[in-house]
């Protein structure tokens, strides 16, 4: 099945692209400015494409005109490329179109140009939050999570009860529809909270992190909120180094500190020049501890060249925990045997392992 989405390098969009290679492998079909700018090569891009996600909008703008413009403007753009073909379009729309605000207003006046050429799945999002989020554009969570991460104190200013949704359970449901569309309009539920309340929380969940500490993260929706804000703390934040607490017995290093939730915690030992990992994670909270030897733990990005290098030891240990859609590996780089302690939160299970292979 081929799959396009729109705005392939927006916040939703670059998850659903996560989402999708971890089921799949290989990437969506991408539409970006370019093809929305050439008629001929948007048409010819979606010729054989199966189903539409449709993401690609403007939020905000210092002109509002630009929002009321720019959203109907790609939907019909999209339409009149996709020539009168079948083609479901699974459209992320938002609760703000039950608004009138100029971008509520923009986004229903979207949602009504594509339901009447096209088979529409109107997929209605409430708040959406999550890793790689832009501060002050995509969220208050993004927000709130940038400023404690960089040392500063967020401004509440309107605090009211906001239902959120974590950003890879919207681009779950979206891939769900494009494979099996339910024509017709999908509200999509989140989890009520205060506004106020998630400050508090994240909060505490840095003032904890700073020493390593984890919350209960047998709750999805604080693992959620706690992988959106570890997703600020990299790489600047890392590693971090436990206390080594001494006596004439030797050293004692407290590696995994958790309030709560499922626990897996192993050893590995890796001969020199051998690498271990090469995989990502979509939700689970991944970390290495270096006991023994020498090592060098890479991370990447998915869908970019960017690589995060740390040189660890035993001699000093660290800790590295693994951001949710960052490929990672571990390398011993040393003469003796390397000793790794890893710890996850959640028991491995085969049927739903959360584990994509990839290089790094």
């Amino acid at each position: 099945m081929k799959i396009a989405v729109t705005g392939p390098d927006g916040f939703i969009a670059w998850h659903t692209r996560c989402a999708a290679r971890a089921r799949w492998g290989g990437d969506l079909v991408g539409l970006g400015p370019a093809e929305f700018a050439d008629e001929d090569l948007l048409a010819a891009t979606l010729a054989d494409v199966d189903a539409v996600i449709h993401l690609a909008g403007v939020n905000r703008a210092a002109d509002e005109a630009e929002i009321a413009e720019v959203n109907p403007w790609l939907a019909q753009r999209l339409v009149t490329a996709l020539r009168g073909r079948e083609v479901p379009v699974i459209y992320g729309n938002s609760i703000h179109s039950n608004g009138d605000s100029v971008f509520g207003v923009a986004k229903r006046r979207a949602a009504e140009i594509l339901g009447e050429s096209v088979p529409l799945v109107d997929v209605v999002l409430p708040n959406i939050f999550g890793e790689q989020g832009r501060p002050h554009y995509n969220s208050v969570v993004a927000t709130f999570s940038h400023l404690i991460a960089r040392g500063e104190q967020p401004n509440l200013v309107d605090d009211k009860q906001l239902p959120l949704l974590h950003v890879q359970r919207a681009a779950q449901i979206l891939l769900d529809q494009a494979v099996a569309p339910e024509v017709g309009r999908v509200e999509v539920p989140g989890h009520s909270t205060w506004v106020s309340e998630v400050l508090e929380r994240l909060q505490t969940m840095a003032e904890d992190y700073r020493t390593g500490l984890l919350p209960d993260l047998a709750d999805p929706f604080t693992r959620d909120l706690f992988n959106t804000y570890r997703g600020y703390t990299f790489p600047d934040s890392f590693p971090i180094y436990p206390p080594v607490n001494s006596d004439p017995r030797g050293g004692l290093v407290e590696a995994v500190k958790a309030a709560g939730g499922q626990t897996q915690v192993f050893y590995s030992s890796t001969n020199p020049g051998f690498t271990r990992g090469q995989h990502y994670h979509l939700r689970k909270v991944e970390r290495f501890l270096v006991v023994a030897g020498q090592a060098q733990i890479r991370l990447r990005k998915l869908f970019t060249d960017e690589v995060v290098a740390f040189d660890v030891s035993g001699d000093r240990p660290a800790i590295i925990d693994m951001p949710t859609m960052w490929v990672h590996s571990i390398t011993n780089t040393g003469q003796g045997e390397l000793t790794t302690l890893f710890y996850a939160d959640e028991l491995y299970d085969p049927q739903r392992p959360d584990t994509y292979p990839e290089e790094v």
